[in-house]
């Protein structure tokens, strides 16, 4: 019995033993595993502060993904995306080159678009096609003042007593006053290619000659003493397409006119009053005498 009581504590002191060495080691195990845990903590830490935040990434990521678009939006995107970028506009005008004459006005019924010889048929640039407007527009007005001055310088001697048929009169106006007219007409017309014509490139005639400038519509020099020139792109294609109008009537007149004193060297009023009497019944050379023109 007694040894078998010195046999029992002795094991319980083992036990007891064995319990404080498991306890022991088991709570240094703990201590190194915490301490590797605060180590690799701090040296995560330290790496992510030079590493881009995964929740701003996350964020932008998900605001800067586009959201699905519907088949209507996707064509209207494709469309604006193939629509040519818009053109300035010109006194309310802007090259269209799907239009006769790439939409400038002037077509009138009932000929409507007529171009028989096909100065602005397909295929022609638009620079040409504004010279020619240019062309016709200035030949128009040089037109119209050349048909009042035909009856006015008939009817009325003037400062230099130029008389007879007006084709005859330049001729009887004295040099200076020729020469003076000359370096007038010249002026205007410098005034005028500087400002519709781009400047002249000598190392590049091609790209340069007879070129106008791109924000220059046709004809208009800013001249308008009387303030005729309306402010509106439908009320301007009007007015321009009366002026082309009238100017076209007054290039075919005048040239009729100056044909007609070239053949019979008559003023335009005698010449109307000849053939009056000749569509009349009358003699238009009962009241001539011999050897008198008339």
């Amino acid at each position: 019995r007694l040894y078998s009581k010195r046999n029992v504590a002795t094991k319980s002191s083992n036990i007891e033993a064995f319990q404080l060495y498991h306890n022991s080691t088991l709570k240094h195990l703990t201590n190194i595993t915490n301490m590797k845990l605060v180590i690799i903590s701090a040296a995560i830490s330290a790496a992510s502060a030079f590493a881009p935040s995964a929740t701003t990434s996350t964020f932008s990521a998900l605001h800067s993904a586009p959201e699905p678009l519907s088949d209507a939006e996707e064509i209207a995107a494709v469309e604006e995306a193939a629509a040519p970028a818009p053109v300035a506009t010109i006194n309310g005008w802007a090259p269209d080159p799907l239009l006769p004459c790439f939409g400038l006005p002037g077509v009138v019924a009932p000929t409507g678009f007529f171009d028989p010889l096909g100065f602005a048929q397909t295929g022609i640039s638009l620079n040409d096609v504004k010279r020619n407007r240019e062309a016709e527009l200035m030949h128009g007005r040089v037109a119209m003042i050349a048909s009042i001055g035909y009856f006015a310088g008939e009817f009325v001697s003037g400062p230099f007593n130029a008389v007879g048929p007006a084709n005859d009169q330049l001729q009887q106006v004295p040099f200076p006053v020729v020469l003076l007219l000359g370096v007038a007409i010249g002026s205007v017309e410098i005034k005028r290619a500087q400002r519709g014509w781009i400047e002249p490139d000598l190392g590049n005639w091609n790209k340069t000659l007879w070129t106008l400038r791109e924000n220059y519509y046709p004809g208009d020099l800013d001249f308008d003493p009387l303030g005729l020139k309306p402010t509106e792109p439908k009320d301007f294609a009007t007015m321009q397409t009366r002026e082309l109008q009238n100017g076209r009537l007054a290039m075919i007149g005048v040239a009729g006119m100056c044909a007609q004193e070239l053949v019979n060297h008559r003023t335009i009023m005698e010449t109307f009053s000849f053939y009056s009497k000749v569509y009349g019944g009358s003699d238009p050379y009962a009241m001539c005498g011999d050897m008198v023109v008339c």
